[in-house]
C-alpha cells in the first residue's frame, strides 16, 4: 500500500466533511426565507433545522454501525446519494412539513450523518502514532463547513433565492461528495501494535471500569461541555447586542470563534499525540471554564474580540478528545458507532445547552445567569475528565 494513500485519504475525508457541513448551514440559513414563504413565524420555521439535527444526530450512531460492519464506503456513498436528493426535494417543498421530513430523513439521517462522526472514526483507523493530529484535521472540517458556507449561501440566497441555490447545491454536493467517497475504497490495514483498545475479550474493562460506564461517562461529558460551548457559539450576537454594540460585531466574534476554533482543533490533535486524549481533554475543558468566566469581566468590544478568540482557540480540541479516548480504550470494530454515539450526545448538548441559555435570559433579562450555567456544566465535564485521568494512572490490574 502507498505511503501516501492515509494522506490522500485525510484530505478526502476533511473536503467530505466540509462538503457534508453544507446541510448543516443550509437548513440554518433557510430560517429566514421559509418564515417568510410559509408564514410560518420564526418558530414555525425553526423546525426544519431541528429536524435535520435529529436526524443528522441518529444517523451518525447508525452509519457509525453499518461503517464498523461493511467499512465506511458503503455509508459514504449512501450519504453522498442522498443529500443531493435531499436538497433536490427541498427545491419541491410545499410545507414547513415538507421540509422538514426531506431535511432530517434524506439530508440529515441518511445524507450528511456519516460525514462527522463515522468520517471521524475510520479517519482514526489509519494513523497510529500521529492519530490525534490526523482526528484533529478531519473534524475540522465541520468549523471550516461553518466559516465557508454561510456567507456563501446568503450571496446566493439574496441573488437568486434559496430553492435555486438548494437545487445548486444538490448538483454541487453530487459532483463532489461521490468522486471523494469513491477514494475511501481501501480497508485499513491490521495495526501492528495492539493497545488497550484492540482486546475485545469478555473480561475487557478499560480504566478498570465497564465499557458501557466508561461509554456513559464520555457521553455525559459531551454534554456538560456542549451546553457550556453554546451558549458563546449560539447566543454571541444576541449578547453582543443586548450590550449595546452592533449585531455584525458579534457576527465577526463568532467567525473569530470557529476560525481560530480549527487551529485549536488541529493544535489539540496534535498534543494528545503526545500527551494522550485524557490530558488534552482537561486542558481544554479548564481553559474553557476560564474563558467563560472571562467574557463576564468587560463589556468592550476589544475585550470580547480577545476572549471570542480565546474560546475557539481552548475550546476547540475538547469535542476530538472524545474520539480519541474512545478510540484508545475501545476495540477497533466499536470505533464507529462508539465515536458516533458520543458525538450524538454532544450535538444534543449544543442543541439544548442553546435553548437553556435563551430560557434563563428570558426569566432573568440579562445573559449572566447563562454563563454562570454554562460554566457550572464545563465543571461537570471537568470533574469527569480528572476522575477519568486519575483512573488512567493507576495500575492496571494483568490478567493472565
Amino acid at each position: 500500500m502507498s505511503s501516501s494513500y492515509p494522506v490522500i485519504r485525510l484530505v478526502a475525508a476533511l473536503t467530505l466533511m466540509t462538503i457534508g457541513g453544507s446541510a448543516m448551514y443550509s437548513a440554518i440559513m433557510v430560517l429566514e426565507p421559509a418564515a417568510l414563504e410559509f408564514s410560518s413565524g420564526r418558530g414555525g420555521a425553526s423546525l426544519p433545522y431541528a429536524s435535520f439535527m435529529a436526524g443528522f444526530a441518529v444517523g451518525g450512531v447508525v452509519m457509525g454501525r453499518v461503517a464498523d460492519r461493511y467499512g465506511i464506503l458503503l455509508p459514504a456513498l449512501l450519504g453522498s446519494l442522498a443529500l443531493p436528493a435531499g436538497f433536490l426535494l427541498c427545491v419541491q417543498a410545499t410545507s414547513i412539513l415538507h421540509l422538514c421530513v426531506v431535511l432530517a430523513v434524506l439530508c440529515g439521517f441518511l445524507g450528511a450523518a456519516f460525514s462527522f462522526g463515522p468520517l471521524v472514526a475510520d479517519t482514526s483507523l489509519w494513523f497510529t502514532a500521529r492519530r490525534g493530529l490526523a482526528v484533529g484535521i478531519v473534524i475540522s472540517g465541520n468549523y471550516l463547513a461553518g466559516a465557508v458556507w454561510p456567507p456563501i449561501l446568503q450571496h446566493y440566497f439574496d441573488q437568486q433565492g434559496w430553492r435555486a441555490t438548494f437545487n445548486d447545491l444538490s448538483w454541487f454536493t453530487l459532483c463532489t461528495m461521490l468522486p471523494l467517497s469513491l477514494l475511501l475504497t481501501r480497508q485499513p490495514p491490521k495495526e501492528k501494535i495492539q493497545d488497550a483498545a484492540v482486546h475485545p475479550a469478555d473480561d475487557h474493562r478499560p480504566l478498570a471500569m465497564t465499557p458501557l460506564n466508561l461509554q456513559c461517562l464520555i457521553c455525559a461529558a459531551g454534554v456538560g461541555c456542549c451546553i457550556a460551548m453554546a451558549m458563546p457559539q449560539v447566543h454571541i450576537v444576541p449578547y453582543v447586542l443586548d450590550l449595546g454594540h452592533p449585531a455584525a460585531r458579534g457576527a465577526e466574534m463568532l467567525g473569530l470563534m470557529l476560525g481560530f476554533g480549527v487551529i485549536s482543533r488541529v493544535g489539540s490533535g496534535w498534543l494528545s499525540d503526545r500527551i494522550g486524549g485524557l490530558k488534552t481533554l482537561l486542558i481544554g475543558s479548564g481553559l474553557q471554564t476560564v474563558v467563560l468566566i472571562a467574557f463576564l469581566g468587560s463589556e468592550s468590544l476589544a475585550w470580547l474580540y480577545g476572549v471570542s478568540i480565546a474560546f475557539g482557540l481552548s475550546q476547540g480540541g475538547i469535542v476530538p478528545s472524545y474520539a480519541i479516548i474512545l478510540r484508545t480504550f475501545f476495540p477497533v470494530a466499536e470505533a464507529g458507532w462508539r465515536i458516533g454515539l458520543a458525538l450524538f450526545f454532544t450535538i444534543g448538548g449544543m442543541a439544548v445547552g442553546g435553548w437553556i441559555a435563551g430560557a434563563l435570559y428570558d426569566l432573568t433579562g440579562s445573559y449572566t445567569a447563562s454563563f454562570i450555567n454554562a460554566i457550572a456544566f464545563n465543571i461537570f465535564n471537568l470533574i469527569i475528565a480528572q476522575a477519568l485521568l486519575r483512573r488512567a494512572k493507576r495500575p492496571q490490574p494483568i490478567r493472565a
